[in-house]
């Protein structure tokens, strides 16, 4: 005779409830605990809810250029800075126009606004220029003419006897200046060049033709801005970088003020950068921005240092000019393409801020900050009060609806809603410092919605559960019988709402960005808490003698549902045809 089969569980079996509802236990224990641990207590509020700083910025113009100031190029404006300042776009920092010239940038309390407001100050024009001078920040004395009475246009800017002498005392160049170019894997070692004022520069040679009247007069013009460049001045800094354009030969000041610098036309432009990245080089001990050019950037890459390296120094340096600041002047030993390396004094933020300007972009327009005023947030108060005493009558509501119908399950309805609760908080609360995230009124109204979005799901579990115990199962059974039918409507569900919130968070900015975002997080954590809590309850809750006996209180009382009759099988059994089995 055959072996008696073995009897088999219910579909989908009783699983293990204990283990899920331990992970999830852990979980909100270690999100409340790195809450703490973070000094960060509470959601870090958008400056419609907590005030916060509001920055005015005026569009300048350069000379020849008035007509750059535009409706194209102050939104071009507004994009770029709302990326630099708003991260993930979820931070709230708001960034308009005001008028024709005007960007108004509103930065949250909390925020670092004054990394925010050099962020947005920033105009991140980048440039890599040939080095054809370079000398000591201070102003050096006047080069004396020619016989002919006119300053040779090729002549370096030469220093007194007593300058030179001091010379020898100098230091070598800066950090600043030092740096590497970086490619393919293949570092050109940088060595300090000669910075002192009373070093002889060497020069490009000179062209075959006589230079003409203007030449001559442009080359007297710029050697004597050259000598009286003083870097240390934080004025003439900035007056020698304005109004400088990329084909014009300039004088330019390193970023620390110790060096200054005659360049030849840029050869290669900040627009050509891919990509940049911050990273730390352990061999130097310093933070440096890595940079990957685009296909043609990295051809002019290439024939720039295919150029300088077959020249002396200082003009085998390439500056990499930043905003018209000399950040690092590297020299060139080979052929370099692809990628490059901007070294400095560096601090990690510091790294970090230039490679976001650079992977941002440049700003079309320069602009100068007009005025910094704090708001307050006295309207945004009364209007979370409003939406506060609103979120609590819809949860009141929905609280009195499960108890009204679903009774006993109304427990474990309110319990999954506190878990859910806890977990959002938490990470609200931990996405501040992470990500930036600031909780303004459209994010309120995000996890209000939220709220109604959960309780759809625990209401599809419950009436699956019910229509098993109407169709004659007993409660085990309907529990783990409805759980496969239950959780592929609640994820088809959430799949929709999570769907509709990042179309929501990629085509809109802003304010629209926060309730999108709290929209998908409350969405993704409803499937969790569903999950790992909603199901192992429930699968516990039916094994005890309250709601397994259909107490008229459980909300799972057979007789009140109009139950079917238990659900009996039959056996058919065929009469033998073998004598011997008869």
């Amino acid at each position: 005779m055959a072996a008696p089969k073995k009897s088999r569980g219910p579909a989908g079996g009783q699983g293990r409830p204990g283990r899920s509802l331990a992970l999830i236990l852990i979980a909100m224990v270690a999100l409340t605990g790195g809450m703490f641990l973070a000094d960060q207590p509470t959601p870090r509020l958008g400056i419609d809810l907590a005030g916060g700083t509001s920055i005015t910025l005026e569009a300048k113009s350069e000379p020849g250029q008035e007509s750059a100031i535009n409706k194209t190029n102050m939104d071009t404006a507004v994009q770029i800075m709302e990326r630099r300042v708003n991260g993930l776009g979820v931070s709230e920092a708001e960034v308009q126009t005001q008028g024709d010239r005007n960007i108004i940038v509103n930065i949250p309390k909390g925020t670092n606004s004054a990394q925010a407001r050099e962020q947005v100050g920033t105009t991140a024009k980048l440039y890599f220029r040939p080095v054809l001078t370079v000398a000591q920040g201070t102003p050096t004395p006047t080069p004396s003419a020619s016989s002919s009475g006119k300053p040779s246009p090729s002549a370096s800017p030469s220093a007194s006897a007593s300058d030179k002498e001091k010379a020898s005392a100098t230091p070598s160049a800066s950090a600043s200046t030092q740096g590497r170019a970086v490619t393919d894997g293949l570092k050109a070692d940088v060595t300090p060049s000669p910075k002192a004022s009373g070093s002889a520069a060497t020069t490009p040679e000179p062209s075959a033709s006589a230079p003409s009247a203007a030449e001559e007069a442009a080359a007297a013009k710029l050697q004597k801005q050259f000598a009286a460049l003083d870097c240390s001045s934080k004025a003439s800094r900035a007056e020698a970088a304005r109004g400088a354009k990329p084909t014009d030969t300039v004088v330019a000041c390193s970023s620390e003020g110790d060096a200054k610098y005659v360049l030849g036309p840029a050869e290669v432009s900040g627009t050509e950068v891919d990509n940049a990245k911050a990273g730390f080089d352990q061999q130097r001990g310093m933070w440096v921005v890595n940079m990957e050019f685009t296909k043609k950037g990295s051809k002019e890459f290439q024939t720039i240092t295919k150029k300088l390296s077959a020249l002396q120094s200082p003009q085998n340096q390439f500056a990499i000019s930043l905003d018209g600041e000399v950040v690092s002047a590297p020299q060139v030993n080979t052929t370099l393409s692809g990628s490059a390396e901007i070294s400095g004094s560096f601090t990690q933020q510091s790294a970090d801020d230039l490679a976001n300007v650079l992977s941002y972009g440049a700003l079309p327009l320069s602009f100068k900050e007009q005025s910094v005023t704090t708001v307050t947030a006295a309207l945004g108060g009364e209007q979370l009060q409003a939406g506060l005493i609103a979120g609590a009558i819809g949860l009141a509501l929905v609280v009195i609806y499960l108890v009204a119908y679903y009774r006993g399950l109304a427990l474990i309805a309110l319990l999954s809603l506190l878990a859910s609760g806890i977990l959002t908080y938490t990470l609200m609360s931990l996405l501040g410092p992470a990500i930036g995230f600031a909780l303004n009124l459209p994010a309120v109204c995000g996890a209000i919605v939220a709220i109604g979005i959960t309780a759809d799901s625990f209401i599809v579990y419950f009436e699956r559960i019910r229509d098993e115990i109407r169709d004659g199962r007993t409660l085990r059974p309907a529990v783990q019988r409805a759980w496969p039918r239950a959780r592929r409507t609640i994820l088809v569900s959430d799949f929709v709402s999570f769907l509709a919130a990042a179309v929501l968070f990629v085509v809109t900015v802003g304010k629209v960005q926060g309730f999108a975002f709290t929209l998908g997080l409350t969405t993704l954590l409803d499937v969790v808490v569903v999950f790992l809590f909603t199901k192992p309850v429930m699968t516990l809750m039916a094994r005890t003698k309250f709601f397994s006996s259909g107490h008229p209180w459980s909300g799972l009382d057979p007789k009140r549902l109009g139950a079917k009759p238990p659900l009996r099988r039959s056996r058919r059994v065929n009469a033998p045809t073998d004598p011997k089995e008869a």
